[in-house]
């Protein structure tokens, strides 16, 4: 109810009730809630107060607004520390998501100057390039682009590329992958990226480039990701240090 009397604004009031049906479930992640017209209807409230509302929860995260379509409720984000080295398809287990893959390609490059040196290998040298949208629930959460040296990713084909390659070079190969490094900087969507990710171009996203390695030391691959902010959150906990 919007108790027009109360000293709360009515705006706060509304967006009070939202977050409650969308608390309660009455309305579901990815279900598009009612128009400005309905809500003003229904409370006998200005247009200009539902807006504001509106406005104030898709800044807050729990809508978002898909242009000429209408307004919807926010997928619950995966929130994932930074600390252990897992596959995706291991972190969305792990979270009672079911994930899944599209390969979008699975082709031999020569390594360029600056992946030679990431995956340690002479520039010119064929490595596999491997572009695939990574889905939870069959929702798309990022668009990966992986590098392997050809002499470690055991003649990977697109059915292996589906799963975890993680879990395919430790079980198929008894590769053991012990280390990774990940750089992490916020970005918007690009035509292609928005396209793969079903987000509209300019949507902010995580870019994270990951380089794994075994346990020899030797690289073992190079992972160049595009997340979408919406539905991913990064973690970390620190501890301060203590001065002497």
């Amino acid at each position: 109810m919007i108790h027009k009397n109360s000293p709360l604004p009515i705006y706060y009031q509304l967006e009070e009730a939202i977050k409650k049906a969308i608390h309660t479930h009455q309305l579901m992640p990815g279900e598009m809630i009612p128009s400005e017209r309905e809500y003003t209807g229904k409370y006998k409230i200005s247009r200009m107060t539902v807006r504001q509302a509106i406005t104030n929860l898709v800044n807050d995260g729990y809508l978002y607004r898909q242009r000429g379509i209408g307004t919807f409720v926010t997928h619950q984000k995966i929130v994932q520390p930074l600390q252990g080295l897992t596959s995706f398809s291991e972190d969305m287990q792990a979270r009672g998501l079911e994930p899944s893959t599209r390969v979008i390609s699975l082709s031999e490059i020569k390594a360029e100057l600056d992946l030679a040196a990431k995956l340690e290998v002479e520039a010119g040298t064929p490595i596999l390039e491997l572009k695939r949208v990574r889905l939870a629930d069959h929702l798309p959460m990022s668009l990966e682009t992986v590098y392997l040296s050809k002499v470690l990713s055991g003649g990977l084909t697109e059915e292996m590329a589906l799963g975890s390659i993680y879990s395919h070079a430790e079980k198929t190969f008894g590769l053991k992958i012990q280390y990774g490094r990940q750089f992490i900087e916020a970005s918007v969507a690009q035509k292609i990226e928005a396209e793969m990710l079903e987000v509209a171009e300019g949507d902010p996203v995580l870019r994270i480039e990951r380089i794994s390695k075994l346990e020899t030391n030797k690289p073992f691959e190079v992972a160049k990701s595009v997340y979408r902010a919406d539905r991913y959150q990064l973690t970390i906990d620190m501890e301060r240090e203590r001065s002497s």
